[in-house]
């Protein structure tokens, strides 16, 4: 007997995430995936996000678009992230509404938790703090997302949000201001590199940690979220590792093969000092990370400097 595929609408095709569903081949062969972008959908449009749910009838949607940036980004234009994320949200949610049986799976952000949240992060401390103020904007955005779909689960509709530490690989945005912590020392230092500097200056004091996730990771867990039929309104994808980021630094240049001066500028933000998550739940359903971070960094590196523009 032939199986059927389960149809799976991706949302953010075209961004980091999405396209690395797109480049995994195992993913792709366990489902009948649809991918959809700003190219065909924008979903600040209810009309045409509506218009796409009734023509692919998913039974599975992952929501991987939406507004993201680093510190520099999210505090330099925080309506924005707030108000697009939103009406993202509020249009996905409304037009799932008239789709009989869906699965939602939204991508959150270890942002929304608590900036002293206790170490490490399980998903009941959700909303039991106040945010982190540089990227509270963009945190609050995506605690709305959670607490609309638990409005909306109804039997037939189940709203999970995966909270994955902080991703790093291929296809992410490497922009030297906008750039998320691991895409943006990489691009910095390598252009140090090849611009002989003989210093290099990193941001903030370099004392805090972060827990780091090869995209790829992700997209696995996503599969066994999926084929396991796990049902949870939150989901932390940890690798349940942390590096200082001074550490991380000189981590780098040791891979790009910079040897100049390191000075951390300690005049700018550090964020929060850790977050590393609880991931008992996905790593109870037999998931664990498969990409340590030399080798995670080394493929994220040698896939810049080929399509470095």
């Amino acid at each position: 007997m032939v199986q059927t595929l389960k149809n799976v609408l991706i949302l953010g095709g075209n961004g980091f995430v999405g396209k690395s569903f797109k480049n995994s081949s195992m993913f792709n062969e366990s489902f009948k995936t649809f991918y959809s972008d700003r190219r065909d959908t924008d979903l600040t449009k209810y009309d045409q996000v509506e218009s796409l749910f009734q023509n692919v009838q998913p039974e599975i949607i992952l929501n991987c678009a939406g507004k993201s940036g680093g510190i520099i980004a999210t505090s330099s234009n925080p309506y924005s992230y707030l108000s697009e994320n939103l009406k993202i949200y509020l249009n996905i949610y409304e037009a799932i509404k008239k789709l009989q049986s869906v699965d939602l799976i939204n991508l959150g952000s270890s942002a929304m938790y608590p900036k002293d949240s206790p170490i490490p992060i399980k998903e009941s401390y959700l909303m039991a703090g106040n945010l982190e103020e540089s990227n509270s904007h963009y945190s609050l955005s995506k605690i709305v997302g959670v607490e609309l779909g638990k409005a909306l689960d109804t039997g037939t509709i189940n709203v999970t949000t995966l909270i994955p530490t902080n991703l790093y690989g291929p296809h992410d945005n490497f922009d030297p201001l906008y750039s998320n912590v691991v895409p943006g020392l990489i691009r910095k230092i390598h252009e140090a590199k090849v611009n002989n500097m003989p210093e290099y200056v990193a941001w903030g004091s370099g004392e805090p940690f972060r827990e780091l996730l090869f995209v790829d990771d992700l997209i696995n867990a996503v599969t066994e979220i999926i084929q396991n039929n796990l049902k949870s309104s939150i989901i932390n994808i940890g690798s349940g590792e942390e590096i200082r980021i001074k550490d991380l630094v000189f981590k780098i240049c040791e891979i790009i093969g910079y040897d100049g001066n390191i000075v951390f500028d300690k005049s700018k933000p550090d964020g929060i000092y850790r977050k590393t998550l609880d991931s008992s739940i996905i790593n109870n359903l037999g998931w664990n990370p498969a990409t340590n971070l030399d080798k995670g960094l080394k493929i994220t590196y040698e896939w810049l400097t080929k399509n470095l523009v």
